[in-house]
């Protein structure tokens, strides 16, 4: 007896689980009118925005170079 009540007892909190999660997933539907991905400034020729309490500029972070190009590392 005790194995049944076991068992009806895993699978009652099972489909509580379930219906709980079906129903939080529902509810919180995400706005099919957002935007698939946000803007993103231009980073090629330097881009600045104003912000609550100052300024952001964006620029390059690579900078070409003459130098050799590394073909090996070493590592111990």
């Amino acid at each position: 007896m005790r194995p049944l009540l076991l068992k009806i007892g895993a699978t009652a909190l099972t489909l509580g689980a379930t219906a709980a999660s079906a129903f939080f997933v529902s509810s919180h539907l995400k706005n099919p009118a957002a935007p698939l991905q946000p803007a993103v400034l231009s980073a090629s020729n330097g881009s600045s925005t104003s912000v609550l309490g100052g300024t952001v500029v964006v620029g390059p972070s690579v900078q070409p170079t003459d130098e050799e190009p590394i073909t090996s590392t070493y590592a111990s």
